[in-house]
């Protein structure tokens, strides 16, 4: 595999004038940066917009280094805002749109955001927890109708001068944060510095997906995931390409129209939502020819579906495993070269290692926890200093990541660390049960989570979304476990399945297994 060339970019660097300013001077002043519904945002007026919020947040007492808080729908306000706030030097925090009241207090504390830039949509969960109580917060600015006591963004806007000079920021100073769920507790703030999104736009977009300003990306995850982050904003933006934002909830129907009527080259989702649009269907087939790649990430992607996605619509999914720590994908599947059910290859540029409890290197085809070395993750989680020291080993990140590597050099998704199953004295993958599962003609979703048997012993349990809201009987569930045995050891076999309407998840599609571990045991 060949190695990438290291990426050199001067001391003093401010990531707006990459991704946005430096359009102009290459001449696509002009070009499409966004296009959302009818709106159409050039890079000349993306540009503009960037300015006017710098502009702006700089009279609304935005300093260097301080956050602004951004709680928006995946528009170009969402774009001019993230730019904006980074071309001053000030630090935007993008929060997941799908939360509760309980949780932006909490982030509006643990940030300390002075400014906080909401969609009027999104508006009335901050409006939820009294003012008195958010202790640094002075300014709301709804991008929408702004409701008394708050600050309209257009008359941010045009109030603001279109000319702003970028911070000199270095290359290592804090450009944003995200965000990462984690499974209990509140969620922690990765600190992201100024040149992560270059990394990742190198070393994926143009070095995997071979990304050109003829490409026109369409991101099923929302902008405010680092998944989504990247799909939708920066990796176009990188190369002179055409952002496409979708500001609604992903349902199938929605998705295939977005398809349709825009014409992305690119499209990227997550495994479930490929489940759902592979179950729903019409007459004529939907129309997905000009995509020449789908990618896949949030969660490993059943080889199952790898087939019937590439069958039905002609279009070859591209798995691949990031996270918020290291912003986008370190490991992923090329094109030609998919190995379906895998999660591809070291991307050329980071370095993997899968070791064991203490730390030594496992033999090839062992399970193990995965680490990473990129230039892309985190410096920090903001104010945890004992959580960063037990993820952040140095150069190395512990992605709490089980994994194991064939000969080929491809890496195989064994579940997260805390998720794996013993049984009959052997460690077992839930993704490998589930991806059996998948197999059958009936079953649109599955999970597999440990749950104890009258005996106190770890056993298997399926959780199985069947296809077309069917139900699930007595002799479906028996007939799926004696699947699994005619494809897995008989001790792999799940000993429960439970028939469900949908698995939970988070908002950015990954599976929430503890909340099936913490059901009820079944009969």
């Amino acid at each position: 595999m060949t190695s990438a060339a290291p990426i050199l970019l001067p001391e003093e660097f401010n990531a707006a004038t990459y991704f946005v300013d430096r359009h102009l001077g290459e001449g696509r002043g002009e070009k499409i940066a966004i296009e959302c519904g009818e709106s159409r945002v050039s890079y000349r007026q993306l540009h503009e917009q960037v300015n006017r919020v710098g502009n702006g947040l700089r009279k609304l007492g935005v300093r260097i280094e301080e956050r602004v808080l951004l709680l928006a729908l995946d528009t170009p306000e969402f774009a001019a805002s993230f730019f904006g706030a980074i071309k001053i030097g000030a630090v935007p925090v993008p929060v997941n749109t799908l939360l509760k009241p309980a949780d932006y207090e909490y982030m509006l504390h643990n940030s300390r955001a002075r400014v906080a830039i909401v969609s009027q949509e999104l508006y009335p969960q901050l409006e939820a927890v009294p003012r008195e109580r958010l202790r640094y917060l002075q300014h709301i600015v709804v991008i929408g109708d702004a409701p008394a006591g708050t600050l309209a963004f257009r008359g941010v806007l045009a109030d603001s001068s279109p000319e702003l000079v970028a911070e000199p920021t270095h290359k290592d100073d804090a450009a944003f944060w995200l965000y990462s769920s984690g499974s209990t507790g509140f969620p922690k703030a990765c600190v992201h510095l100024q040149h992560d999104m270059v990394v990742c736009a190198e070393h994926y977009a143009k070095g995997i997906l071979k990304m050109t300003e003829q490409d026109r990306c369409f991101s099923v995850a929302k902008l405010f995931f680092a998944y989504g982050l990247g799909n939708g904003l920066y990796f176009p933006l990188a190369v002179g390409g055409t952002s496409i934002l979708w500001p609604g909830a992903p349902k199938p129907q929605a998705v295939f129209e977005v398809i349709e009527r825009h014409r992305p080259t690119l499209f990227f989702s997550v495994p479930s939502n490929y489940a759902a649009l592979l179950a729903y269907s019409r007459e004529p087939e939907f129309d997905l020819s000009s995509v020449r790649y789908g990618v896949s990430a949030g969660e490993s992607l059943p080889a199952a579906l790898f087939h019937r996605f590439r069958e039905r619509f002609g279009v070859e999914i591209l798995d691949a495993i990031g996270s918020t720590e290291a912003l986008h994908m370190f490991i992923a599947n090329r094109p030609g070269a998919v190995r379906p059910g895998s999660s591809g290859q070291i991307i050329p540029g980071y370095e993997a290692r899968i070791v064991d409890e203490n730390n030594q290197t496992v033999k090839q085809g062992d399970i193990g926890n995965l680490l990473i070395k990129a230039d892309a993750v985190c410096s920090h989680y903001w104010n945890q200093h004992e959580k960063t020291k037990d993820t952040i080993e140095g150069h190395w990140i512990r992605t709490g990541d089980k994994y194991y590597q064939d000969a080929d050099g491809y890496f195989w998704y064994a579940g997260r660390s805390d998720d794996m199953l013993k049984c009959s004295g052997v460690w077992v993958s839930p993704v490998e049960i589930e991806s059996v599962l998948i197999e059958h003609p009936a079953v649109q979703e599955a999970a597999v989570v440990g749950r104890a048997d009258q005996d106190s012993l770890i056993k298997p349990l399926a959780c199985v979304v069947l296809k077309d809201g069917s139900v699930g009987t007595a002799e479906l569930a028996r007939e799926l476990q004696e699947f699994v045995v005619r494809r897995l050891p008989v001790f792999k076999r799940p000993r429960w399945v439970e028939f469900l309407p949908e698995l939970p998840k988070t908002a950015t599609g990954k599976l929430q297994r503890y909340k099936l571990r913490q059901g009820s045991r079944p009969a």
